[in-house]
Parts: structure tokens; C-alpha cells; sequence
């Protein structure tokens, strides 16, 4: 026998079935797009990141390219982390179409390449939540074909030493 309600107590009332079925129904959708974005996004990702696609050097009237800076071009991995740089392709002028991926992609804001002797020095300037100004600088050691350098984490104000090795799908 169920006891009777004291003076100011709610009775505990459940959703009707049409409300039931509503709440479920909305849960349902809510799951269903939440899956479509992550298929579309990892579809992106790998579409992306398809070696299939050669990069681009790109030469403009009077114009002196490098070639040596060629082999900065594709993709690098820090070893502590998901971090990935994707070099593109490089200017004569030594801005570089560079990609930044945490897994995710961050905004590249800036990315150059300038030459001093044998030393290609590499800066990459992020510019998205969570890294408003946050930049790499490195230079490429082509004894061990890696890029070795700084990170400066902007939110963080602190800068730490990186390296970047040559990714392999």
C-alpha cells in the first residue's frame, strides 16, 4: 500500500509515453548527427592528407626558387604527439602553404622558410583557439632529415624543444 503524501510533498510523476517516446526520438537524431560530422570530418582528415596529391613549387616571373628547399615539403610528425606539419608548397619568396593538425587541423596563420648558408629556418605562426600566436621555429637538419627547434605555447608563455620527423602513411 503506497503511504499517503505529507503537506508538501510532490507526487513523482513520470513522462507520458508520447513525452517518453519524444525524449528518445530527439536522442536518436542528436546520436545519427553527431556520427554523420565524425565520418564527414574523418573523411576530410584522410582525403587531406593523401599522399596522392604531390605538393607545389611554385615559380614567379624573376623569381630564383631553391630547389634544395624541396625536400621541406610534406609531412612531419613531432614523436611526442599527435602534432603533424604539412608542408604543401613553398614560394620563391619563402612563404610556405603549410597545414598544422592536433589531431585536428589549427589555423595556420603564418609559415616561411629563409635560407642562411646551408640552414633552412622554418617559422610557424598558429593563430586558433586555444594557440592565438602560438609559434614554431625550426631549421632543417638534413644530416637526420628532421626539423629541430622551439615551440612557444602563447596561452602558456612557455617555450619548449621540439623536433619534427619525416611522417610515413
Amino acid at each position: 500500500m503506497s503511504q499517503p503524501r505529507k503537506q508538501g510533498q510532490r507526487a513523482k510523476t513520470r513522462p507520458s509515453g508520447a513525452v517518453a517516446r519524444r525524449l528518445r526520438a530527439s536522442i536518436v537524431i542528436v546520436i545519427a548527427i553527431a556520427a554523420a560530422a565524425a565520418i564527414a570530418v574523418g573523411f576530410w582528415w584522410s582525403q587531406s592528407r593523401k599522399a596522392g596529391n604531390p605538393p607545389a613549387v611554385t615559380e614567379k616571373a624573376g623569381a630564383r626558387f631553391n630547389p634544395a628547399l624541396e625536400k621541406l615539403i610534406g609531412q612531419w610528425q613531432r614523436p611526442d604527439g599527435d602534432y603533424i606539419i604539412e608542408i604543401r608548397s613553398i614560394e620563391p619568396d619563402g612563404k610556405m602553404n603549410a597545414a598544422y593538425f592536433n589531431p585536428l587541423p589549427i589555423h595556420v596563420e603564418k609559415a616561411e622558410v629563409s635560407q642562411m648558408g646551408e640552414t633552412f629556418s622554418i617559422v610557424i605562426v598558429l593563430n586558433d583557439a586555444n594557440y592565438p600566436g602560438s609559434t614554431y621555429t625550426l631549421s632543417y637538419d638534413a644530416a637526420r632529415d628532421i626539423l629541430r627547434g622551439s615551440y612557444f605555447q602563447a596561452a602558456k608563455r612557455q617555450t619548449y624543444g621540439v623536433y619534427f620527423i619525416r611522417w610515413q602513411q
